[in-house]
């Protein structure tokens, strides 16, 4: 294939809610390049996107699938994605490589819930897009009514490059405004027929048109001037005014496909070729040091990685972008944010699993190579002496929590070190080995998320596992002071061991008076405070400690193991066995012995002593408090809100905007871990939600 410079290559990620049709999008364009001869399709399995077993399987996306087309002497990197929710992930690595989105919307359906997502997503990294609505030939497909839809939720910045004269079944045709043409196909799709715009047609067409010319106009002054002058631009001018636009995010273009019947197809790719900025026109991407790296192709050689996968037949396969530099096959680079080195041996543009070796790759462009020794997902690679390190994709909070066990006790590091390399390949899929609940717990977007990674370990892996209910980290405290003593004795011949520890405790919080006078009963103990210790706590709140000892009962040296002791019980809680939290103890008094008392006495007497203690100040378990807000349809709105009121939240707030209800809750943990699978049947898969990890103060007595 062709050498491509940078000023000729341009990356693009086809976007869109679950069923809207980018898979068959993919494989139209694909066709419409030469790429391939026949397009494949979902049922048929035949698809370049989905060629992984498990999508073959599910019948969708589960992966993003880069490959590319050659289109008017000019590169085009495109990576399509999943559109469910689960595998949302994919997007923001997609949108962070990629220099423009097309997000794909569902004439039947208009904008939903993963429009506006995605959309938002775009709007944060600051990447023009632009719309394709597709299916128009659906039986319930209405373009007016997306339209309308479109510029309530996004505004007057919507503008129609393209219209159809029909939509629904007998959509055929349609009239481009900026070409101002019409444009006709057969009842298979494929060649257009162009013509001019019938009379019936040319006022509405016009109007659109100036539309289109006031937008490309408002983006530079040169051509506002000459716009105000003429009434009109040429068809470059208005390109270059529609480029501008798209990268300060001041126009939505909105073009009409079938892409099942390839029907405007080649008409959005000439858009995408002619007019979508090249990598070069968009903002310079940061290092972690905050330097702007130009996609400059005489400079260092940098790359980033982002994506790994191991694909049938071939093992594993990096995909990366060139930052900066030209890139040669047999290249040695480092790796920066690893350490190690790595040789380049073979360089490959892919379309899907058709890979077509490559012996240059210019600075913007998009490729992949095989078996690198030890790079991952995010890691960055250098020509020696370059310090370029880029970290610019971050990924969206887990919603979905599963403790993962093999059914096998024996496969236990077999399965660690599975579910590491699924986390490389996917950073979405988060793994962690909690102390706290005694669990390998597995985190991820959704239900699917996670039952296709269990599919891929039973059926690539072999190895049988099962999933759990994950624990809940409650955590403990008290309500009220108390007091307590312990006198830890033994002896069995030759040293014992002695230790007495008085003490009392009481709830911590922030500004609270130091200790001064405490009555118990008819007795009455005045502290003396000596020494304070703050301990903050790993898993939040503090323990503080305060040595009240008059009179020297307890030696100062003992003080340190009588604190092991209470932490000792602080990490294991005297109620349930959760971490402790936020208490206060004054040590008082105590008792030792010249011969046998030692460490381990004062910190068994301290452990028992606030034990003790603890259960009689009123203990309580706190229940983590999430922070939940759900997006959903007006339709669903009273059944979403009913569920969530029978998970025991409590409703924060409710917008609406433009259709789409935004609910806000607090949500106890315990409640949500089958909320992604409530939600998708609830709605139809129309909703979306995000979890806020609690901070200290979300956390709520029970």
């Amino acid at each position: 294939m062709k050498e491509y410079k940078t000023n000729e290559i341009k990356n693009i990620a086809l976007l869109g809610s679950k069923g809207s049709g980018k898979t068959t999008l993919a494989e139209a364009m694909l066709f419409e390049c030469g790429v391939i001869k026949r397009r494949g399709t979902i049922d048929g399995g035949n698809t370049v996107s989905d060629y992984f077993p498990v999508e073959k399987d599910y019948g969708y996306s589960v992966f993003s699938t880069v490959f590319y087309a050659e289109f008017l002497n000019k590169k085009l990197n495109v990576i399509d994605n999943p559109g469910s929710e689960d595998f949302v992930g994919s997007c923001y690595t997609s949108l962070g490589v990629c220099d423009t989105g097309v997000i794909v919307v569902d004439a039947q359906y208009g904008v939903e819930v993963g429009t506006q997502n995605i959309f938002r997503t775009a709007a944060k990294l600051k990447k023009p897009v632009l719309f394709a609505v597709n299916q128009l030939d659906g039986e319930k497909a209405d373009y007016d009514n997306v339209m309308e839809q479109l510029r309530e939720n996004f505004g007057n910045k919507i503008v129609a490059v393209q219209y159809p004269l029909e939509s629904g079944p007998g959509f055929h045709s349609m009239i481009d405004v900026l070409l101002m043409k019409k444009y006709e196909w057969g009842p298979d799709g494929g060649v257009p027929t162009i013509s001019d715009i019938p009379d019936s047609e040319k006022d509405k067409a016009m109007e659109l048109h100036q539309a289109l010319l006031e937008a490309a106009a408002e983006n530079d002054e040169t051509l506002m001037d000459k716009f105000f002058e003429n009434g009109a631009l040429s068809e470059d001018e208005m390109r270059d005014g529609i480029r501008k636009g798209l990268i300060d995010r001041s126009i939505l273009p909105v073009f009409c496909v079938s892409a099942l019947k390839d029907m405007g197809v080649r008409r959005m790719m000439e858009f995408l070729g002619n007019v979508c900025p090249f990598v070069s026109d968009m903002p310079a991407p940061e290092t972690v040091s905050g330097e702007a790296v130009k996609p400059d192709p005489n400079g260092p050689v940098s790359l980033f990685v982002f994506k790994t996968s191991v694909e049938p037949h071939i093992g594993e396969v990096t995909y990366f972008k060139v930052m900066s530099g030209t890139l040669k096959a047999g290249a040695d680079l480092e790796n920066v944010t690893r350490g190690g080195k790595e040789r380049m041996a073979q360089l490959y543009c892919t379309c899907g699993q058709i890979r077509t070796a490559v012996d240059t790759l210019y600075a913007g462009d998009i490729g992949a190579s095989v078996k690198l020794k030890d790079t991952r997902t995010g890691n960055t690679l250098n020509q020696k002496g370059c310090e370029y390190q880029f970290d610019f994709i971050k990924y969206p909070a887990p919603k979905y929590t599963r403790a993962i066990k093999p059914v096998t006790e024996s496969d236990s590091e077999k399965l660690s070190a599975i579910l590491t390399r699924m986390h490389e390949e996917d950073p979405t899929w988060i793994i962690e080995q909690s102390k706290e609940l005694k669990q390998l717990i597995v985190k991820g977007q959704g239900e699917f998320h996670l039952r296709t990674l269990k599919w891929r370990i039973e059926n690539n892996d072999k190895l049988p596992i099962e999933f759990q209910e994950p624990r809940i980290p409650y955590r403990e405290t008290i309500t009220k002071a108390s007091r307590a003593d312990y006198r830890h004795k033994k002896q069995s011949g030759g040293s014992g061991q002695f230790g007495e520890v008085h003490l009392i405790v009481e709830p911590y919080t922030e500004g609270m008076p130091e200790p001064d006078t405490y009555k118990f009963g008819n007795q009455e103990f005045k502290m003396s405070v000596r020494d304070k210790q703050e301990i903050p706590l790993e898993w939040g709140g503090k323990l503080v400690v305060y040595n009240c000892i008059v009179g020297g009962a307890i030696d100062a040296r003992f003080i340190p193991a009588i604190v092991k002791g209470l932490m000792d019980r602080m990490e294991q809680g005297p109620l349930t066995g959760s971490y402790a939290r936020d208490v206060r103890v004054m040590i008082y008094d105590g008792k030792m012995h010249p011969v046998d008392s030692n460490e381990i006495s004062f910190r068994l007497a301290g452990r028992n002593a606030f034990s003790e203690a603890f259960r009689n100040a009123n203990p309580k378990i706190l229940e983590p408090i999430y922070d939940v807000e759900v997006h959903t349809p007006d339709d669903t709105m009273g059944d979403v809100m009913s569920d969530l009121q029978g998970r025991r939240a409590i409703i924060m707030g409710m917008e609406s905007d433009s259709g789409i209800q935004k609910l806000s809750a607090k949500v106890p943990l315990k409640e949500m871990s089958t909320y992604s699978t409530s939600l998708s049947s609830i709605t139809g898969g129309r909703s979306s939600f995000t979890m806020i990890i609690p901070s200290l103060s979300a956390i709520i007595k029970q």
